[in-house]
């Protein structure tokens, strides 16, 4: 198994067999009592242009440095894909895995939640519905016949919850995510996909997206009079707006538990739960890089251009800036959770009347 994102990390393959090779001698070979427990890591992708790999460095780096284990990263290609992985893993096997919330509904039985992921003291997210600052759509309902651009299907925030605020302003989703909606067609991929589908693509009406891709586009006084939770609990409400080009707010949903990090149930060594623990136990600086050098050297760009004054940058190498600067692993510290804390979304597939097993 090699170490992924772009989910062109995200969207290389599904890494082989999830867990394998990880079984109850993984890693305790030899005589000198210094080897390192081998734990699987898959990774699932959000956004398009993000390398999980690079981005989940310091986590790794400091597990590894605390626990006398060896992260192998294991990219997926997909949501769903990260669900079969642990579905795979079985007693002998150790993996950790990054997942969205829906994957608590998904596959209960499959996994132990390991804690929740909290980004800069924020433990709940949103999902957005956005679309052009010229479109001429004014309201959700507006969006019948029209095209709405998603993130994967098994997205709580890219497209379940997006779906479930249009269907609450009238609209038909047949039954998707699994099938078509009948009042509007649905393009699902990714939320970094999704906002550039709109931005770019005159076909696209509006975009569904969890708040962390779209809410920067968002001036921060539509927030204010759309949702004051938004601007009370969000993470996203002090970036808001200060990207280009403007998007409009449609909807913004009810708090979302944030995405948790799992295990799977069938692992039931003590290294389980002292890994966990140190997750929780982490201060801020061990979900942090070193540097932004750091990022730019692991992403093959020249770090020069971070002395740049922005006058000085071309246009390939602002869009290298900003890449470098995404790369920032987007939560602070992981939290105590358990399975409890998802029934928000458990209750969300219940509203859409879902059967999770066909996800």
């Amino acid at each position: 198994m090699v170490a992924l994102a772009g989910c062109s990390g995200g969207d290389g393959g599904d890494g082989g067999d999830g867990g394998s090779g990880n079984g109850s001698d993984g890693g305790t070979a030899g005589d000198s009592g210094n080897s390192a427990t081998e734990i699987t890591w898959v990774m699932n992708p959000a956004e398009e242009e993000i390398d999980i790999q690079v981005q989940y460095q310091p986590l790794f780096e400091y597990l590894e440095s605390e626990a006398e284990i060896e992260i192998i990263e294991q990219p997926t290609a997909s949501y769903s894909g990260t669900a079969q992985e642990l579905r795979r893993a079985g007693e002998g096997d150790r993996v950790f895995a990054d997942t969205s919330p829906g994957a608590v509904a998904q596959i209960p039985d499959e996994i132990d939640v390991t804690g929740m992921r909290v980004a800069y003291g924020a433990e709940k997210y949103f999902s957005l519905i956005t679309t052009t600052a010229d479109s001429g759509i004014e309201s959700l309902s507006d969006l019948e016949g029209e095209v709405v651009a998603s993130a994967a299907p098994t997205s709580v925030s890219g497209t379940l919850f997006p779906l479930f605020m249009l269907s609450n302003a009238g609209l038909d989703i047949g039954n998707a995510p699994s099938g078509s909606p009948e009042d509007f067609e649905l393009r699902t991929s990714d939320h970094s996909t999704a906002r550039e589908q709109l931005i770019q693509d005159d076909r696209i009406a509006a975009a569904g997206t969890g708040a962390f891709s779209t809410a920067a586009h968002v001036p921060q006084e539509q927030f204010d009079e759309m949702s004051q939770e938004f601007v009370d609990i969000s993470a996203e409400y002090d970036g808001a707006g200060e990207s280009d080009p403007e998007l409009r707010l449609l909807s913004v949903s009810d708090p979302i538990p944030r995405a948790p990090i799992v295990s799977n149930a069938a692992w039931e060594e003590s290294l389980k739960d002292d890994v966990r623990q140190l997750m929780i136990d982490a201060e801020q600086e061990a979900f942090e890089h070193d540097s932004q050098a750091d990022i730019a050297e692991a992403l093959n760009i020249d770090p020069e251009i971070l002395d740049m004054d922005e006058s000085e940058l071309s246009d390939e190498q602002q869009d290298e800036l900003d890449l470098v600067d995404a790369h920032a692993l987007w939560f602070s510290g992981v939290v105590e959770a358990s399975t409890e804390d998802y029934d928000p979304v458990a209750e969300l597939g219940q509203e859409l009347g879902l059967d999770w097993s066909d996800l």
